[in-house]
């Protein structure tokens, strides 16, 4: 659209809109000027991007500016490229006969309509001359004629300032907390005399002082913490406020009663310093609850240590003796055997137990993370560094450090692990602060780590420090007596959580994960029934194990001789052994949760009267 030198050399910023696209036609050097860009940079965006975020209110102002032919608003606030905020008062009006629909906006700058109002208001007062000076001087002693008893009870500090910022007058209180005697201060600049610095010791300009503000703005000013400077150059916290002064309808000064609060500025300085330490301790907890979510989603194998196998005994007996020390602890084995389990049952078992047990997958964490993971870092440290990180040592303070796959860790970050494993403390990632630790290291690996140490792929020091006490996790296939007893358990687990009921296993069921190899061991087992109870047809569980070559059946070598013929005797023999393996895998337990009814797929009524048929007596295990 065309423009004309009015529109050009209009001292507002003015901009023409297109309103059905929202395009910006034209611009005028008061646009340029206000919103920091050239003329032709303007009429390349559109009217959304002046009002960065703001559809909603751009889109109300136009309909309302199309409605009426005229609408305003100080709602809106254009964007800056240097991100300053500018105040405006945007004002539409529709240009007649256009197509499309154009809207004239003029951009009203507030802050420098508001600063020729104060340099109006100034040139008034400065063509009013001395006699100007004389009235207001006279209206500030008539006020401490007027008011000198009242000034003089007052505890309170108070003082009186001329647009000028000259001292009229002060009360004794005053004077005894400055240390100035009233002639010292009357005549002189207030600021100067006892406001001269903020609190950390940096110059105060006169320009940005609360008090002289006051007589500029014409409003009341509080302010609760900022320091007064007494004779002596001593500092003290005060809360003042600076009331403005009329004569006339006219601004001559301020009134400011102000207050010593430096006691209760320290009492809030320690009320601070425990609520940032209240703060530490929560955002530690917030990281430590963050961790903790994160790790109850991942899937544990089960809740508990099941098995009443040898092997199992064993490890737990070992779990015993060294959840009481805090040596650390190598768990080996092959994946899927439950070191982790191992893990928690320590730590469950000792004196951290109170504290987390922070789990840490070494084979999960890139090279150039690794020292961040580990010991955290401080904000800007490197690039994506947003934030000050806790680190997984610190979070485990107090507590155990469960750390997994310990054998994938690349033996040139070993040794920033074996150093806080020797010393205990170790610096933020960017920071220089050295931090000191407690933590119990518990670790696990499904490899042959003095193997490692031999190919030097894994540090002998750390080999030694970590193998203090070496616990080895037995495979599924080398202890068969536990494999019905973790079947019966994650049964029960994926019935709950797929809602379904009247599912169990058969004896068949139980002869096939006898047979299986499990090369996945506990892990694979649970998978297995998770699918078996998803697949389940008409109640009854569908076993669905991969094709591999299994492992002899833990049968009687006679059951196998010949399975298409059985004489009586040989099936009820194998009913016999069938009841009392069953019955010894559940510790005589018939009926009930886990009971050898359930394993054998037997209502325990039934059970109960194939036992005493088969003269079967149940007892007690001693």
């Amino acid at each position: 659209m065309a423009q004309n030198p009015v529109f050009d050399t209009f001292p507002e910023a003015l901009l023409q809109i297109d309103l059905v696209s929202g395009a910006i036609l034209a611009a005028n050097r008061g646009a340029a000027q206000l919103l920091g860009r050239s003329v032709p940079s303007l009429c390349t965006l559109g009217i959304f991007d002046v009002f960065v975020d703001q559809r909603p209110a751009v889109t109300v102002f136009s309909d309302a500016v199309s409605a009426q032919k005229q609408w305003w608003t100080r709602d809106l606030v254009p964007a800056h490229p240097s991100g300053r905020r500018l105040a405006v008062e945007c004002a539409g009006t529709m240009l007649a006969r256009t197509s499309p629909p154009v809207m004239l906006l003029t951009l009203f700058d507030l802050e420098a309509r508001h600063k020729r109002d104060l340099d109006a208001e100034a040139e008034a007062y400065q063509r009013g001359g001395l006699s100007e000076w004389l009235r207001s001087e006279r209206l500030f002693q008539d006020i401490e004629r007027g008011n000198q008893l009242i000034l003089r009870a007052a505890g309170e500090g108070i003082f009186g300032v001329s647009t000028d910022g000259k001292t009229t007058f002060v009360n004794p209180a005053a004077e005894k907390m400055l240390g100035w005697d009233t002639g010292d201060l009357v005549g002189r600049d207030m600021h100067a005399m006892v406001h001269h610095h903020r609190p950390d010791g940096s110059h105060y300009p006169h320009e940005e002082c609360p008090i002289y503000a006051a007589f500029r703005d014409g409003a009341v000013h509080h302010v609760e913490n900022e320091m007064f400077f007494r004779k002596d150059g001593s500092g003290f916290w005060v809360e003042y406020t600076s009331t403005p002064i009329r004569d006339r309808g006219r601004l001559v000064g301020a009134v400011i009663i102000f207050r010593d609060v430096s006691e209760r500025h320290a009492a809030d300085e320690r009320l601070r310093a425990a609520l940032a330490e209240v703060d530490t301790l929560r955002e530690r907890l917030q990281h430590e609850n963050a961790y903790l979510q994160e790790e109850m989603r991942i899937e544990r194998n089960h809740g508990g240590v099941i098995g009443r196998s040898a092997a199992i005994r064993r490890v737990l007996s070992q779990v015993e003796l060294v959840a009481k020390t805090d040596a650390a602890v190598l768990i080996t084995g092959e994946s899927g055997t439950g070191k982790e389990l191992i893990a928690n049952a320590i730590h469950e078992a000792s004196r951290r137990s109170a504290r987390p047990l922070i789990r840490v997958n070494c084979a999960a964490i890139p090279r150039e993370l690794f020292e961040s993971e580990f010991f955290g870092h401080a904000k800007g440290a490197f690039t994506g560094a947003l934030r000050d990180r806790v680190g997984r040592f610190e979070l485990a303070d107090g507590g155990t450090l469960f750390l997994d796959e310990v054998g994938e860790i690349p033996i040139e970050l070993q040794g920033k692990l074996l150093r806080i494993l020797q010393e205990g403390q170790f610096e933020r990632v960017g920071e220089e602060r050295t931090r000191r630790v407690d933590v119990r290291i518990i670790a696990a690996t499904n490899k042959d780590l003095r193997r490692e140490v031999d190919a030097r792929r894994f540090r002998e020091d750390l080999y030694f420090r970590l193998d203090v006490f070496p616990i080895a996790s037995t495979p599924l296939r080398d202890r068969p007596d536990d494999i019905p007893l973790l079947a019966m358990h994650f049964l029960e687990g994926a019935r709950r959580k797929l809602k379904v009921e009247g599912l169990t296993l058969s004896e068949g069921d139980v002869a096939r994960l006898l047979a299986y190899g499990w090369p996945g061991n506990v892990r694979e087992l649970q998978n297995i029934i998770e699918r078996a109870t998803i697949l389940a047809r008409n109640g009854r569980l569908v076993i669905d194990l991969p094709s591999s070559k299994p492992r002899s059946p833990l049968v009687p070598a006679e059951a196998s001789t010949n399975t298409l013929i059985m004489t009586e005797a040989e099936r009820v023999h194998r009913d016999r052994q069938a009841i009392l393996t069953a019955l010894s895998m559940t510790g005589w337990q018939v009926s009930g949760k886990l009971g050898a009814a359930e394993l054998l797929g037997l209502r325990p009524t039934t059970l109960a009267s194939r036992m005493k048929a088969l003269g079967i007596v149940k007892r007690r295990i001693e």
